[in-house]
């Protein structure tokens, strides 16, 4: 694949995280292979962490640095040597956004998961933030702000193989043991969950399996994934977040949520994009007719993740989130 194929297969996904979409058509228009993604995002990111290091207000060094966060995200999408740096460059600089802006935000860690904890202590509702294939916590920012807007609090997390942990943890089947810790750790009775991309499996799964789950959406999640189907870029990253091709294969043998889709008794909203090109992400009604309250949402012109049509999911899933969540209109 050419940088430039590459770029607009990424553009949905980069601005649909928040990173600006004339600047990120600056920095790719100067590349001249896709080995030049991630050092030049890299760069990028460096230099909001420059604009952070000299603003005038903390308010200020916090936007910065939240956008350094998102680039460094960013530039882990294409494979580079550098890869795990870019994930620990963007934990970073989250972290030290949200001291700058949110004093009160908790980084909460267990075992195989890390995250923050944002929004009021006394929030009638708690929302986890579950990421997929190759994007962590820093991808969703836009999301998060949507959440915390209706007075929920939310946790964003990396699992194994997200994030900061791809280089050094490997996807597991059994994502709701992880979740299950989540939820104890964070000392809450009852839980939503929203998982984007094979998150959105994790987050069925868990919704099957871990009675506290009380609301759950999936956003171009999987209903059942057959490796050999996959795109071959899928199939690499699969492959290296799994530990190897047969740990892919095993892997995906599990990813089929027709016998726990009736085991979801939480209210489901699933959202798919029409446009969206991934193999076993498509069938969304599929999870939505067969859990006992589900809702699908098809968008006819969103891509995968739908960073496309952001107005036409994101206040719909936020609602129907806290709705469950509360039993209040957002």
């Amino acid at each position: 694949m050419s940088i430039a194929e590459f770029a607009a297969a990424q553009w949905t996904r980069a601005t649909g995280a928040g990173v600006d979409p004339h600047e990120y058509r600056r920095v790719t228009e100067g590349l001249t292979s896709v080995a030049d993604w991630g050092p030049a995002f890299l760069r990028t990111g460096h230099a909001y962490l420059q604009r952070a290091e000299t603003a005038a207000s903390s308010v200020s060094t916090g936007e910065h640095l939240m956008m350094a966060a998102r680039w460094f995200h960013v530039a882990t999408l294409a494979p580079y040597a550098q890869a795990h740096r870019a994930a620990v460059e963007a934990d970073h600089a989250l972290s030290r956004a949200l001291t700058a802006l949110e004093p009160d935000a908790r980084h909460v860690s267990g075992e195989g998961f890390t995250g923050w904890l944002r929004g009021p202590a006394d929030a009638p509702g708690t929302v986890v933030v579950v990421p997929g294939l190759d994007s962590a916590k820093e991808e969703f920012l836009d999301l998060v702000s949507a959440l915390l807007a209706r007075g929920l609090a939310v946790f964003a997390m990396d699992g194994p193989g997200q994030g900061v942990f791809a280089a050094t943890t490997t996807f597991r089947p059994n994502y709701e043991q992880v979740m299950s810790r989540v939820i104890d750790a964070l000392g809450i009775a009852r839980i939503g969950l929203v998982g984007l991309s094979l998150g959105g499996y994790f987050a069925a799964r868990t919704a099957a399996l871990e009675p506290r789950v009380a609301a759950v959406a999936t956003v171009s999640g999987p209903f059942r994934l057959d490796r050999e189907e996959l795109p071959p870029p899928v199939r690499d990253i699969l492959a290296q977040r799994a530990g190897g091709a047969d740990a892919a294969r095993d892997f995906t043998h599990h990813v089929d949520l027709a016998a726990l889709a009736p085991r979801i008794v939480a209210p489901l909203l699933v959202v798919d994009g029409g446009q969206d090109v991934i193999p076993g992400v498509t069938n969304g009604e599929q999870l939505a007719s067969l859990a006992p309250h589900g809702t699908y949402l098809s968008v006819p012109h969103g891509d995968h993740l739908l960073g496309n049509a952001r107005p036409d999911w994101l206040a719909h899933l936020t609602d129907h989130i806290t709705h469950a969540l509360t039993g209040a209109q957002a």
